[in-house]
């Protein structure tokens, strides 16, 4: 009963925190059987709660830095989770011993269960993978080696779409299984070091595949203005195509980037990209001309679906909006590290919202009846839903307006960029046509272009 609450919980933080999670290749997930889910690293428990609500089997088993255990909430959700308590050495020192929780590990794997791991050992905010760690490898392994269940490694790649902006896209990749087969035992058995960091290579590659890796982030950045201009405008991009989209420019920047077009290329769309950034424009308010009566509509259409959530957000606002403000605040000013903001900004929700909800239902109760303490709490979890719509459209609706407002002052700047923009998209095209791999599909047609 528990677990399925805790599995429930966080399917809703994750659904709620993020306006789209998309997965593909599930079909790589075997149903039954153990299966370790080797996954990178960007957002802290982010990460773990996405497998959690995503991966297709429950329960998913975690190691956990030992010093959580220490705060009694927090220690009893770890148990129900079946988590296991490790002794990271870089914490602990010589005082780290960790080999009852492998003992743990072994024991969930070979009783048919599912382990989700780190190979990178930390959260990060790299622009690439870390070198992995040789525990995700080593334990699978030693299961396999003791003949009580065949494993098999599913990589897993977690590739956000702004990862500490609310209402923001994941696209989470389960990539072809890496099998723990005799020859995998057999090469075990003869040398255990060079086997675990061949399979340690062999993870570190599958990872590579179904994740987002540039060198830099100046390289990153790059890649991803050049897919802005190479994406036909009335295309719409689903996350799976924007980060496969990233994952082509980047490759093949790499692979050419002695190319003088290329490296000329690059240089004016850094020059393009810094003056959007001096006159506080984005690309996409370029791509074609705003017309007044149609953009006016979408103010309109905007501003009356925010009169028709208002009813609703109203009850709940004074309670969800300083809420809000507190986990930004507590997400931006009190994190230590880049990739650490967003499951701050969570756990600021998780903890406020309830408490507020029960005690305000607790005060109705006891004044009213405890059946209007029940319908408030359920009003104000209506009335959160209806915040987040809200907040939602009324972004939009000022996007939309300072977009119109910027674009008709600035007419002059505005008509040399979209001069400069429309070279630029004649130029990544050609560039596209002469660098691409002529045996990979292409994600638009030439239909998609003309149009």
């Amino acid at each position: 009963m528990v677990q399925r609450l805790i599995k429930a919980l966080i399917r809703t933080i994750t659904n709620t925190f993020f306006r789209r999670v998309d997965v593909v290749g599930l079909e790589n997930v075997p149903g039954d059987g153990p299966v370790i889910f080797a996954g990178n690293h960007p957002n802290a428990l982010m990460d773990g709660w996405l497998l959690t609500a995503r991966c297709g089997r429950w329960p998913l088993h975690f190691m956990c830095n030992a010093k959580l255990w220490r705060y009694p909430l927090l220690r009893r959700a770890l148990d129900a989770m079946g988590a296991v308590p490790v002794y990271p050495r870089s914490e602990y020192g010589e005082a780290a011993d960790n080999q009852r929780a492998f003992e743990k590990l072994y024991e969930v794997i070979e009783a048919g269960n599912c382990m989700g791991v780190f190979p990178e050992g930390i959260s990060h905010a790299e622009s690439q993978l870390t070198d992995l760690k040789t525990g995700t490898a080593r334990i699978a392994l030693e299961v396999s080696a003791r003949g009580k269940a065949n494993v098999v490694i599913v990589p897993a790649g977690l590739n956000y779409i702004n990862r500490h902006r609310f209402r923001s896209q994941v696209l989470i990749e389960f990539g072809e299984p890496i099998v723990i087969d005799d020859d995998w035992v057999r090469r075990y058995r003869d040398d255990q070091e060079i086997a675990v960091q061949e399979l340690t290579d062999d993870l570190a590659q599958a990872l590579v595949e179904v994740t987002l890796n540039a060198p830099d982030w100046r390289t990153l950045r790059f890649a991803q203005a050049a897919r802005r201009l190479y994406k036909p405008t009335k295309s719409r991009l689903t996350p799976k195509q924007y980060i496969e989209l990233n994952k082509r420019f980047v490759g093949r920047y790499l692979q050419s980037q002695d190319d003088p077009e290329l490296l000329a290329f690059r240089d004016a769309v850094e020059e393009y990209e810094a003056h959007l950034q001096l006159l506080g424009l984005k690309d996409y308010q370029l791509r074609k001309p705003v017309e007044f009566w149609p953009a006016f509509r979408r103010i309109l259409f905007r501003g009356l679906r925010m009169l028709i959530l208002l009813p609703l957000a109203i009850p709940g606002a004074i309670l969800h909006l300083p809420v809000g403000w507190v986990a930004a605040s507590v997400g931006e000013r009190f994190s230590y590290e880049m990739d650490d903001v967003a499951t701050l900004k969570v756990f600021a929700t998780i903890a406020l919202l309830p408490l507020i909800y029960v005690l305000i239902g607790f005060w109705v109760g006891s004044e009213f009846g405890w059946p209007w303490g029940v319908a408030t709490v359920a009003g104000l979890t209506v009335s959160f839903s209806a915040t987040i719509a809200l907040l939602e459209a009324e972004a939009g609706l000022y996007w939309s307006a300072r977009s119109l407002l910027k674009l008709a002052r600035l007419r002059e700047e505005v008509a040399e960029l979209r001069e400069q923009r429309a070279l630029l998209v004649t130029n990544v095209r050609e560039l596209v046509n002469r660098l691409s791999d002529p045996d990979v599909p292409r994600i638009f047609t030439d239909e998609d272009f003309s149009s």
